[in-house]
């Protein structure tokens, strides 16, 4: 990818502009074409009016016909009410679809991230690449929204060009008469190309200097997304519902103020401010002047022209006009360009992140789909260390799953049990080794076939601010009974009885005043229903309890362990004496399995891993009664 640094070429904001037409324009197609119609007509309409309202004023300064002045009144009101009706029409027309083009911005970045591996996913760098494209947004409209405005301003400038250039070649070509003495020397092609040249060069010049001018907006676009981040962080410290209470405490709201003062970047004596007053503000005045200057020159020779009798005093009104909106739409033109250029830094780091590739290998396999549930996944020599990290998280590690069986994933925190299940998952691929299902490679295996054997309540699990009975089936369509079951079996029956509109009630307030706030454990029971309903015949609890208290967790577990079936179960706990139950504890220790067997052998071994993790939570309860006795 090239650096933001790198000089930016016409030819190359070209390209990447019109990559992004290409790719906008499926997601809403309206947007463009609704642009385009309004932007025409609005540049063309002018024109019309303007023509019509010189050839009246003409009229009335001339013979005042009746046949002639009654018919222009009638289509001059006529198309004045048209044009009206019809730009309004256009306007309303695009509203909708800009609307419906920034849902579509957005769905092109969560299509990326949806079809992106998980790998990339989990990258903190991917999260910061998006962050960067919205907050571009946000500062100025950098990216894909500034090419629908661009894309439309270009087609009104390019449009208003043709439309001048139609009324504005009379003002040239009309001659003034010999009766006008020395004002006969405007008809000398000299002066007239002396003219047509100081005008074209004041027309470029001052979209040229307004071009200067973008450049210094567009280079404080890192200064606004970290001035940005510190408002966002400490301008809304009282709205946050999860700071309130320390923020009561310890009067935080005091950090903010410092903060804001020293980071804010629209302050008065903020680098805006200073570079606004300083070059960024000499440029654009100096194109605003520019413009001034180019219509005082037009005013001029059209006065002059129509004082030596070459058109009637009516025409002065479409001549000026015209001539002025000619250079006005040539200076949008080459403007937006510049912009464009501008913008193109900011598309680079937009491409950046939809050009990440997917490297994982999606496999062609079917899964065998087994009534018996006869699956066995083995580890075979899995070594695994995540990306851009030297350090090993898996080392070695070799096991096999018994088909229905109850297995146990324990450790200390950072032993990597939780980066076992993502392996077993497929949320990665490990660097060395192979993991097997029947035998086969699971890279071979159609990667969504795969993931299907898989209901994983993790142990950051969320819920969404949707219907129960949604949450729980992850649609909006599904078999109510499957779902009211699977609660039950989770133990949340009770709590389903009392709920106002049972699997209709919406979970918490944001998109309801009537939802419903749910406890933990409740929303624990929520989550394992969840993984029962998808009926897998791989279930995963990875420590999904552990705000809980050991009872509460092993009431879950052990309620878990009798509607798990036949399917093969593999509980991560940081808590051994939920365990117990497993048919196969695997133990885990910096990233390796050092001990595997029952709760009862593995306790056997004094000098285990596995004695040691439960003689130092046992302590805790055995303690108490020791002092009783």
């Amino acid at each position: 990818m090239k650096s933001s640094s790198e000089k930016i070429t016409l030819k190359e904001t070209m390209q990447i502009h019109f990559r992004a037409y290409r790719d906008l324009r499926p997601y809403c197609p309206g947007a463009f074409a609704s642009t385009a119609a309004y932007a025409a007509v609005n540049a063309l309409g002018p024109y019309v009016t303007v023509y019509l309202s010189s050839q009246l004023i003409n009229e009335l300064a001339g013979a005042r016909r009746p046949e002639i002045l009654w018919p222009l009144v009638g289509l001059t009101l006529a198309v004045g009410a048209g044009l009206v009706l019809l730009t309004g029409a256009l306007l309303h027309w695009k509203k909708a679809m800009t609307d419906r083009y920034e849902q579509a911005k957005e769905k092109i970045y969560t299509d990326k991230m949806l079809s992106l591996d998980y790998a990339d996913v989990d990258k903190a760098e991917t999260h910061d690449l998006l962050s960067q494209i919205r907050q571009n947004e946000r500062w100025a409209s950098w990216g894909f929204l500034m090419l629908l405005d661009a894309f439309g301003e270009m087609v009104g400038g390019a449009v208003g060009v043709l439309g001048a250039i139609v009324l504005t070649v009379s003002l040239f070509t009309l001659p003034v008469p010999s009766s006008a003495g020395q004002l006969t020397l405007l008809n000398h092609p000299l002066f007239v190309l002396l003219l047509v040249a100081a005008l074209a060069g004041v027309t470029f010049l001052s979209p040229l200097c307004l071009n200067q001018g973008n450049k210094y907006w567009a280079s404080l676009s890192e200064d606004a997304k970290f001035s940005n981040r510190f408002f966002r962080a400490f301008g809304f410290l009282g709205d946050e519902k999860e700071t309130n209470l320390d923020i009561r405490m310890y009067n935080q709201q005091k950090i903010s103020i410092p903060c804001l003062k020293h980071n804010f970047l629209f302050n008065t004596d903020g680098i805006v401010a200073r570079t606004a007053r300083g070059p960024m503000g000499g440029w654009m005045a100096l194109g605003y002047s520019l413009s001034a200057v180019l219509t005082g020159l037009v005013y001029v020779f059209v006065c002059l022209k129509a004082w030596a009798g070459a058109f009637g005093v009516g025409s002065v009104t479409q001549y000026v006009g015209a001539v002025t909106a000619l250079s006005t739409s040539v200076s949008t033109l080459v403007e937006r360009v510049g912009i464009l250029k501008s913008n193109t830094t900011f598309m680079r780091t937009i491409y950046q992140f939809l050009d990440i590739p997917n490297q994982m290998y999606q496999g062609s396999l079917t899964t065998e789909k087994r009534s018996d549930r006869q699956y066995e996944v083995e580890f075979r020599d899995v070594s695994f260390k995540y990306p851009g990290s030297s350090v090993w998280a898996l080392r070695h590690v070799n096991m096999k799953f018994k088909v229905g069986e109850r297995m146990a994933v324990v450790g200390e925190n950072g032993s990597s049990k939780t980066t076992f299940i993502k392996l077993l998952c497929r949320l990665y691929d490990p660097q060395e080794g192979q993991i097997l299902l029947n035998g086969i490679d699971i890279r071979k295996y159609n990667y969504r076939d795969y993931m299907n054997l898989f209901s994983v309540v993790f142990q950051d699990f969320q819920l969404l601010a949707q219907p129960l009975g949604a949450n729980v089936a992850g649609a909006q369509t599904y078999d109510r009974a499957k779902v009211r079951q699977a609660l039950e079996d989770a133990g949340f029956g009770d709590r389903l009885a009392k709920m106002p509109q049972g699997l209709d009630t919406m979970l918490y307030k944001e998109f309801a005043t009537d939802g419903v706030d749910v406890s933990g454990g409740e929303a624990q029971k929520i989550a394992i229903a969840r993984t029962l309903y998808k009926d897998a015949p791989f279930l995963i609890l990875d420590e999904p309890t552990a705000a809980l208290d050991p009872i509460a967790e092993a009431e879950i577990y052990s309620k878990f362990n009798e509607i798990a079936g036949d399917k093969t179960a593999v509980y991560i706990s940081h808590r051994l004496s939920s365990c117990k139950f497993c048919d196969e504890i695997a133990v885990f220790d910096h990233g390796q399995i050092v001990q595997q067997g029952s709760h009862d052998r593995l306790l056997a071994d004094e000098g285990g891993k596995y004695y040691a993790l439960w003689m130092a939570q046992a302590q805790y309860y055995t303690a108490p009664a020791a002092q009783e006795a």
